[in-house]
């Protein structure tokens, strides 16, 4: 049988190619295939615009093996230590990257510290809890119930007087507990609880990868709210825990979330 001397040296080449690229997949850092991941999944998407579904569980596959020490992180570091007690804990975040399709951060919570429910327009959004105890509560607006409240169906008096202005009637998504090692969290522009509330129950580390990111002059900014129950409705009783009027507020005063170094492993862009 004559043998190609053309075709072998082509066929060598292309399997030392593939062993470089399978070398490369292990060794490249858990922070750079995120990045790349990243890359891929967001290129063709917008303000509104979801993801392939394929593309959305390889990021999902991506992050689920993440853990703290991937992004150089410990519960016993500074970031999730209380400094003060007179006032809620300081959250830290962590940039890595932000361009106009998405953003790649980590916030730093220590015990009971709080992200207030609070909005992602126009956003897919994938959150990894890397380590801790963590309570979500989400909530998606509702489309078939009324959106302003009626004589019957009023949010309860909580100091907010008569005003029903900026009020909207959302269901419960999640309501729940997590203890890392856990699944990624992702939400979407319409569903999945795209309002959302972060507690610390221990000291914890979230991954937030936004696509696209928030951007004030394309009006994704970051709306706050108030959740609080209404007096009646036209749904089963056993179902009325699932429902709350949400409504818009400033950031709220106590809020303080700074900013500082990434100091884990590199990402090159």
């Amino acid at each position: 049988m004559r043998i190609d001397k053309n075709v072998c040296e082509r066929r060598g080449r292309e399997y030392s190619d593939s062993k470089k690229n399978r070398r490369r997949q292990r060794m490249i850092s858990p922070v750079q295939r995120l990045y790349e991941t990243c890359k891929e999944t967001f290129a063709n998407c917008g303000p509104g615009v979801v993801p392939s579904a394929e593309k959305i569980e390889r990021l999902k596959e991506v992050l689920d093996t993440m853990a703290g020490a991937d992004v150089g992180l410990r519960p016993n570091m500074p970031y999730f230590k209380s400094i003060r007690y007179d006032r809620p804990p300081t959250i830290t975040y962590l940039h890595l990257h932000e361009c106009d399709k998405f953003s790649i951060g980590i916030f730093c919570l220590p015990p009971s510290a709080v992200i207030p429910l609070h909005d992602h327009p126009g956003m897919t959004v994938f959150s990894k809890l890397l380590f801790g105890e963590m309570h979500i509560k989400s909530y998606d607006w509702v489309g078939n119930l009324p959106a302003e409240p009626t004589p019957l169906a009023k949010p309860l008096d909580h100091g907010l007087g008569d005003s029903t202005t900026g009020i909207r009637l959302a269901k419960v998504k999640m309501n729940s507990a997590f203890r890392a090692p856990c699944k990624t969290s992702i939400l979407y522009p319409a569903d999945g609880g795209n309002m959302h509330c972060f507690t610390a129950k221990t000291a914890c580390a979230v991954l937030d990868v936004l696509g696209p990111p928030y951007c004030d002059p394309e009006g994704r900014h970051c709306q706050y709210y108030y959740d609080f129950p209404f007096s009646n409705i036209s749904v089963p009783e056993e179902q009325k825990g699932d429902y709350a009027w949400l409504k818009e507020r400033e950031k709220p005063d106590d809020l303080t979330v700074v900013g500082a170094l990434y100091k884990g492993p590199k990402m090159v862009e």
